[in-house]
């Protein structure tokens, strides 16, 4: 189970007395995640999310996040709301690691993903990105394209320990990203909208989650993160362009790609790409066999990165030419 830091009873029913939410009736840690300590709550008044914040997450951001969750919420966008205190402050501390309460909203997490829920996730998207056009506040993206030969050196010489191939991908992706379309529209965006971080119920939207890697970068690098993390198989060998066509049909509906947008995908499909290939082969290099966090095949996101490289914006979009496969690696 996913849960760091542990919360008795006794600590629950003194946190709970900021709170004009009831007491607490049921309270389970939840063994999914890998960043946090998630405990579902249960009380008279309703049900929450309880999260500890744990020390992957950048904590001086924490306001921000907030704030954001909570202005998206306000827009009426399904995402849980932060709960206040009496004294209106939803950043509280508990057994040494900041806190918060939030709104449980309900749904399951998207597996294997249907043309249908590409469809919703790209509208999905785009009322985000809509939604966030009057949220002024930034933040620097630490994982964005400046800083990915950074990421790339922590793994030199040892990248080749997962797969031979590995290190002339990640040179070759380097390179074509050092060529980065930077003059595209900037935005507050989510940057990790993976299948994990949506729930559905019966094909609707009822919760965009995790927003802990959400930054201010190019708008259209949201779209193509969604992209590598929709539109193929979970190993990145397949790649399915039905749902690249309808992740672009809602995203269409609710928002849209400009021109200059959509010649740029492939080269920001390769970035996101290679950014979720660097920080899973830095996590496969150096987390113990002994932890709690399960690693992640950095190989999922390389065959997206050969699949990128020799792709057109019409491919991306789902559109005829698309492959059904990267190359195998």
């Amino acid at each position: 189970m996913a849960v760091f830091t542990p919360v008795t009873a006794t600590d629950l029913a003194a946190f709970l007395t900021r709170y004009d939410i009831g007491t607490a009736t049921s309270f389970k840690g939840i063994a999914e995640g890998v960043q946090n300590s998630n405990f579902l709550l249960e009380t008279t008044s309703g049900r929450f999310i309880l999260t500890l914040y744990e020390e992957r997450v950048d904590i001086g951001a924490l306001p921000w996040f907030l704030a954001l969750t909570t202005h998206l919420a306000d827009k009426h966008l399904p995402v849980p709301r932060p709960i206040v205190d009496r004294a209106g402050i939803a950043l509280q501390t508990l057994n040494g690691r900041p806190a918060c309460l939030i709104e449980f909203v309900p749904g399951v997490s998207v597996t294997e993903p249907t043309v249908a829920q590409s469809h919703a996730i790209g509208v999905a998207l785009g009322r985000l990105h809509a939604a966030v056009r009057d949220f002024t506040a930034e933040r620097a993206n630490n994982l964005g394209q400046p800083y990915w030969p950074e990421m790339a050196a922590r793994c030199a010489g040892r990248s080749g320990e997962i797969d031979a191939s590995l290190p002339d991908l990640i040179d070759a992706a380097l390179a074509a990203t050092a060529d980065w379309p930077g003059d595209l529209p900037r935005a507050t965006i989510h940057t990790d909208l993976f299948p994990d971080n949506v729930l559905m119920l019966e094909g609707e939207v009822t919760g965009l989650i995790d927003f802990y890697f959400a930054c201010t970068d190019l708008r259209a690098f949201d779209y193509a993160t969604t992209h590598a993390a929709w539109c193929f198989s979970g190993d990145g060998g397949v790649y399915h362009a039905d749902r690249a066509a309808a992740l672009a049909a809602g995203y269409a509906e609710s928002h849209g790609l400009t021109a200059p947008e959509t010649a740029a995908l492939p080269r920001l499909g390769q970035g996101a790409a290679l950014r979720f290939t660097l920080t899973r082969a830095y996590d496969w290099l150096n987390t113990p066999p002994d932890a709690l966090v399960t690693r992640k095949d950095p190989m999922a996101f390389a065959r997206r990165l050969a699949w990128y490289a020799g792709a057109t914006p019409q491919m991306v979009l789902g559109g005829a030419g698309a492959p059904d496969a990267p190359l195998q690696q």
